[in-house]
């Protein structure tokens, strides 16, 4: 079996050995410049990791795998377009590096070039791996919908929010466990536990990317801290803070996301001081652990050599307890 850093290396390798069209340089810098940067690679590895838990061969899942993470990185451009993001991974968002056409032009054509990594997929996988994929990606468009529109909704819901999480980022890991076992050959049994897998820990990967985003090390988690209050997301820790405050602060709360003008550090300071003192932080923690329960409960249902799984167990503990 392949380690964990061993497939990243596979992952990239194959992104630097990506052949880009010569006759438009311009709309394919952009594309090498946010490939190239300091990516974790947890979707094309879990492709391959899927992959792996049912054959040593991983060769005919390395381009899909590929796809899976240029479509992801395509997504990433338009996010932080949409939420006027200045950094991704400590480096400058696309939209800043270059300007607002270029970011979205050669963002489009990430998707094009992830449909054709997808299509290398072997013959008799083919059908089930493009129906897959083009799920997913449909379900990410219908998330982003979701939280854009959160933000002109007064009030929203745990499940709701959870709804969206579950579309906005779980599919996605998800479909790459899905994808990656049934090109390995696994049964529909088992492929459809590494989904279930994959959902599960999807949803706690972005708890925890919305704690980090109020309790994170700016330095190691590659964005400025309190992004989502500045923008007044409906993030779990929002949803809890005002599920669980009262009085005083359940009304410096509802002060602080009404305001139409403010200084963004003294909403952060008095937001994070109403989160600290009602403990959002230990309840969202709660929630985000409970689904990595779940992932490992569906782990354990394989049917293959319990050796085998270890390093899926090993990589949803590390993303559970990151801090990047």
């Amino acid at each position: 079996m392949y380690t964990r850093d061993e497939l990243k290396d596979i992952v990239n390798r194959a992104i630097r050995n990506l052949n880009f069209d010569d006759e438009a340089p311009v709309l394919y810098e952009p594309v090498k410049y946010l490939l190239t940067s300091n990516g974790k690679r947890i979707r094309p590895v879990m492709t391959l990791m899927a992959c792996n838990l049912f054959t040593d061969k991983v060769e005919n899942a390395i381009l899909p795998a590929l796809g899976l993470e240029i479509f992801h990185n395509f997504t990433l451009v338009h996010d932080d377009i949409m939420d006027n993001a200045a950094l991704r991974r400590g480096n400058q968002a696309l939209h800043v590096k270059w300007d607002m056409n270029q970011a979205i032009l050669s963002g489009d054509v990430m998707a094009f070039i992830a449909n054709d990594c997808i299509a290398h997929a072997p013959a008799e996988t083919l059908r089930d791996v493009i129906m897959i994929f083009n799920e997913v990606a449909i379900g990410v468009c219908k998330g982003q919908q979701m939280d854009m529109d959160f933000e002109k909704t007064k009030y929203v819901s745990e499940d709701d929010y959870l709804r969206m999480v579950e579309l906005k980022t779980a599919v996605l890991f998800a479909g790459a466990l899905k994808i990656g076992a049934i090109i390995g050959g696994a049964g529909e049994a088992d492929a459809d536990l590494l989904y279930s897998f994959g959902r599960n820990l999807g949803l706690a990967f972005q708890i925890k990317d919305d704690i980090l985003d109020v309790y994170g090390d700016p330095g190691v988690f590659g964005k400025k801290i309190g992004g989502d209050i500045i923008l007044n997301k409906k993030t779990i820790l929002l949803i809890k803070a005002f599920e669980l405050a009262s009085g005083e602060n359940l009304r410096t709360l509802q002060a602080q996301f009404a305001l139409a003008e403010f200084d963004t550090d003294d909403k952060i300071k008095t937001v994070m001081s109403v989160f600290d003192e009602i403990g959002v932080r230990k309840h969202t923690e709660k929630i985000a652990f409970d689904y990595v329960k779940g992932a490992f409960a569906s782990v354990e249902r394989l049917n293959i050599d319990p050796l085998r799984k270890e390093p899926l167990l090993t990589l949803a503990h590390d993303l559970i307890v990151r801090s990047r």
